[in-house]
């Protein structure tokens, strides 16, 4: 199927920018007119790390799009979504070493070791880094096709460690709607994948004990 004109349009990729870089503008005009509500450190937390979770089922939602909607142009975001991702999860990561921990190096590794639920997200944001780092064509050229798709899969288990932390900082306050939510559309998207990584194995000459015919 052709590409809709608008996804390979010049202003796409900037209006995409744009749009992505909304949440950040808004979080801090808020900054600057102190319009966070009662208490603007633990607001930062929160909405940083719930636009990191947006994004990465922005991210792992381009593939299904692409490959249903019969749009292959919407690839050509999902690079860009990856690194906004890591940016908010970035902030997300500073705004509590900023403003719970005060930027105090020996306070913040005593936390994560001791806090289950900071460990894991820390994990995701650490696992997340080197996706990062190798989001560029050089990157892609210097480890190889195969290696470089095989790093990028850590995605799937960075999905996993990031509902667990969402899952277990809502716990105290026994609030688990949106946990719910972004748990079942990540569930969604993987399993979309697992699916369609089952079907390639049982189309694969060999699979359930059936030998290939030579020719």
């Amino acid at each position: 199927m052709r590409a809709s004109p608008w996804l390979m349009h010049p202003a796409a990729k900037p209006l995409v920018f744009a749009a992505a870089l909304l949440p950040f503008a808004w979080l801090l005009y808020g900054v600057l007119t102190n319009n966070l509500g009662a208490n603007p450190a633990e607001y930062l937390i929160r909405a940083t790390g719930d636009w990191t979770l947006r994004f990465l089922c922005l991210v792992l939602a381009v593939t299904p799009l692409r490959v249903i909607a019969g749009l292959p142009a919407l690839a050509r975001f999902r690079r860009m979504l990856g690194l906004f991702m890591y940016f908010y999860a970035a902030l997300h990561f500073l705004s509590y070493a900023g403003f719970d921990m005060s930027f105090a190096l020996d306070d913040i590794a005593k936390d994560i070791a001791k806090r289950p639920f900071i460990l894991v997200g820390f994990s995701a944001f650490v696992l997340l880094t080197p996706l990062a780092a190798t989001s560029f064509n050089r990157a892609i050229r210097a480890l190889g096709a195969a290696r470089w798709q095989w790093l990028h899969r850590l995605v799937y288990g960075i999905a996993g460690l990031a509902i667990l932390h969402f899952f277990w900082m809502r716990a105290g306050k026994h609030n688990f709607a949106e946990v719910a939510v972004y748990g079942a559309i990540l569930a969604l998207l993987l399993g979309w994948r697992a699916w369609r990584a089952l079907g390639r194995l049982m189309d694969t000459p060999g699979a359930a004990g059936i030998k290939p015919v030579r020719r």
